[in-house]
């Protein structure tokens, strides 16, 4: 039986939410939104002995990929993305919708435009990362009222179809839970705006 184990590190400089996800049989960890590289996820990842396998990066905004400069100067992880630019050519450029194993987890990532035109959510076992797209009664930040449509029917298509018992993870704000979100917002329209 696989244990994962999720540890939450908060990035000061852009208020924005850093995972570690760790397989604790395998010793494997996969790191979600680098925003900021700091001691105390250096010091997690070596006192526990995790060996760093992945990064996943859910859009190219800076409080989500500062922290892959100085990540990649320590470890040499495996970086996906829907953006190229992420980090190069050492990006695993991923598109629509599709699955990988990574630290004997199975990730299933899911392209969801509207707040970028890269933003991917990835979820392992009952928990999705959802980066920007969606957190605790927010919609992600759109630059047209076009993205807004795409961003909600996404949301409606990609999210929502999903079981009450899945987890969200945002990448700002608290985690939350779909049922928790579905109750307090019954469809997208209701769902506000962070602008």
């Amino acid at each position: 039986q696989k244990r994962m184990k999720i540890y939450f590190h908060l990035n000061i400089d852009g208020f924005s939410n850093c995972y570690v996800i760790a397989n604790e049989n395998s010793k494997e960890a996969i790191i979600v939104d680098p925003g900021k590289m700091t001691k105390e996820i250096i010091t997690q990842l070596e006192e526990q002995h995790f060996k760093l396998v992945a990064v996943l990066i859910t859009h190219n905004h800076g409080s989500h990929v500062h922290g892959l400069r100085t990540l990649r100067k320590i470890y040499n992880p495996k970086i996906f993305a829907a953006d190229w630019e992420v980090a190069g050519n050492d990006t695993t450029v991923i598109t629509g919708d599709g699955k990988v194993k990574i630290a004997k987890m199975t990730v299933h990532y899911t392209a969801l435009p509207g707040h970028t035109s890269d933003s991917v959510i990835y979820q392992i076992g009952n928990v999705l990362f959802t980066g920007d797209v969606l957190s605790a009664g927010l919609l992600g930040s759109t630059n047209s009222s076009y993205s807004d449509f795409i961003l909600r029917s996404n949301i409606e298509q990609k999210i929502y179809s999903q079981q009450d018992g899945i987890i969200l993870m945002p990448g700002h704000g608290p985690p939350t839970t779909l049922e928790a979100v579905k109750a307090f917002s019954l469809n997208t329209s209701n769902i506000s705006n962070k602008n």
